[in-house]
């Protein structure tokens, strides 16, 4: 490959599931002999250096030097997510004068049902970029067949997951000692991911834990990882109120994640939509029991509907007093070969040629 690689989305922090698989891919791509560009969408960083605002201005400044043998990784949310006619504009005029390879990698579960809402006028300025795309990089097989028989996408469509192998430092990190107080507080430990607005579950999760807690009598805790993206005061209120069993933590950098998730009895992902479901996988990885709704990833977990605090509730006691610590290894070590194909996956996609470095030592 004779280019440059533009990685084009979120970056951490904040330590979403998208934000981490721009990370990841950075990092081995950098192993296989290829440095990358980044450039970041939302301005969510502590450097303004790399960071693309949603206007005409900053697209063209952030893009002006990328060529016709480069190509751009867009994992942002900036063009076919959320259309914009002052964005997308500027970003088809960019790729009209650079002839750039546009490789676009569609993460966004909620995007088939969200569509659905668009406006005629958004619908054209997505069916627009859609024709400038050279390339679709679908996570999943949803998505991949929504793409190409729902709104009729021509150009080439694959579907590889966004599972990568782990980074050497996010498995390696310790707790601070706050942290490791909050959690020793509670005879047993249940963590969920997300964020504080209605389609991420987390007051069923809280009424699920509460019911438990006075059924058991035990003195379960309820670790709440806020990613801080998206937040309903009065939603995340009501949940916390007169919960004294429920800590929130925030901006928590990757690697402690996983530390909180060794340490975790049982896992809850409640969302009602999911692309895939980082956070499952790892989860898992950690030797932790896996309760998730039935989206995304559900392949060796406890499963339950969205919004059926009936249902979440006895998976919830199964994964306590049922669950497999050699099943959950078994499927760890299932998804790390995976995430190794998929990485492979990608780096072939951008260069045939190269050499894949999939281990994260």
């Amino acid at each position: 490959m004779r280019g440059n690689i533009f990685l084009f989305g979120p970056y951490p922090p904040p330590y979403g599931g998208v934000s981490i698989y721009m990370e990841t891919l950075n990092e081995f791509l950098k192993k296989s002999g290829v440095e990358c560009k980044l450039r970041i969408y939302p301005e969510q960083t502590n450097s303004k250096k790399d960071a693309v605002a949603p206007n005409f201005t900053s697209i063209y400044r952030n893009f002006r030097n990328i060529s016709r043998n480069d190509i751009c990784l867009d994992s942002s949310t900036l063009l076919l997510e959320y259309p914009s006619s002052r964005t997308i504009f500027a970003w088809i005029l960019i790729k009209i004068l650079k002839r750039f390879r546009w490789i676009k990698i569609i993460h966004d579960g909620s995007l088939p049902s969200r569509y659905e809402t668009f406006g005629l006028i958004q619908k054209l300025l997505s069916h627009l970029s859609i024709n400038y795309v050279d390339e679709f990089v679908a996570v999943s097989d949803d998505l991949s067949v929504w793409l190409s028989t729902k709104i009729n996408v021509k150009k080439k469509v694959s579907s590889i997951g966004s599972l990568l192998p782990i980074l050497p430092d996010a498995s390696n990190s310790s707790l601070p000692a706050q942290i490791e107080n909050s959690i020793s507080r509670h005879d047993k430990l249940i963590c969920s991911i997300g964020v504080f607005i209605p389609t991420y579950g987390f007051d069923h999760i809280a009424n699920a834990v509460e019911v438990i807690r006075q059924e058991s009598k035990t003195n379960i805790g309820l670790l709440l990882i806020d990613g801080s993206f998206a937040s309903d005061e009065s939603y995340k209120s009501k949940i916390l109120k007169h919960r004294e069993w429920i800590t929130v933590l925030e901006s928590v950098p990757h690697g402690q994640v996983f530390q909180i998730l060794k340490k975790s009895d049982v896992f809850v992902r409640g969302v009602a939509f999911e692309s895939y479901g980082l956070s499952r996988v790892e989860a898992l990885w950690s030797g932790t029991p896996v309760v998730a709704t039935r989206v995304g990833e559900t392949r060796g977990m406890l499963l339950y509907d969205f919004g059926n605090e009936k249902e979440l509730i006895q998976q919830i006691k199964r994964a306590f007093f049922n669950s497999s610590a050699q099943d959950i290894r078994v499927w760890g070590d299932y998804f790390s070969r995976e995430a190794g194909d998929n990485l492979t996956a990608m780096i072939r996609l951008i260069d045939p040629g190269r050499r894949c470095v999939c281990s994260a030592k």
